[in-house]
């Protein structure tokens, strides 16, 4: 089932499954999936959507916005953000890394779509390759932020006061990754 001519502004799929609740997924395609139990009345779920229609309507169109501002690299484009980032990223991380005083084990660039960069339990740095299609700031801060992580393997207040000690304007550049 799929959404018709409910009085819902948007389309919808529906997924049964043997869960216990109704949830509403926006997904990476700009999608809207409304996961149900098995035996939920088709009437429910339209009025579970009618309630919550504001909030499909707010994240469908930031998932759009989204999808406008950044669609998905081809081929060729994937392949030079991939060369660019091998290229750029080994000695920025080497940089910043002796700037704060760590050491990290390695840098691998992946093909990650929902996070930037990640920090192993053993202080490898990963990066995905669309953090290049954005500011050099951007990219900074990424880098620092991972590398902060060698120090603090988590995001408390003293992970922060780290990442601060060396970029002080942080927030400002990690506002550009939402952009």
């Amino acid at each position: 089932m799929s959404g018709d001519g409910s009085a819902l502004p948007f389309a919808w799929e529906l997924v049964r499954s043997r869960r216990k609740t109704l949830c509403i997924e926006i997904t990476r395609d700009a999608r809207v999936l409304v996961r149900a139990p098995l035996r939920q009345s088709e009437r429910a779920i339209l009025l579970f959507l009618r309630q919550r229609q504001g909030w499909v309507l707010t994240h469908l169109a930031r998932r759009q916005a989204s999808l406008a501002a950044r669609p998905e690299p081809t081929a060729e484009e994937e392949a030079a953000l991939r060369a660019r980032a091998r290229a750029e990223l080994p000695p920025l991380v080497a940089l910043w890394a002796g700037k704060m005083g760590v050491s990290y084990t390695g840098v691998t660039v992946t093909g990650a779509r929902t996070r930037f960069g990640s920090c192993s339990p053993k202080n490898r740095l990963c990066f995905s390759f669309r953090l290049m299609r954005y500011p050099p700031e951007a990219v900074e801060y990424v880098v620092v932020h991972e590398l902060a992580h060698i120090l603090v393997k988590n995001h408390s207040p003293a992970f922060y006061a780290q990442v601060e000690k060396v970029l002080p304007d942080w927030r400002e550049r990690q506002a550009l990754l939402r952009g």
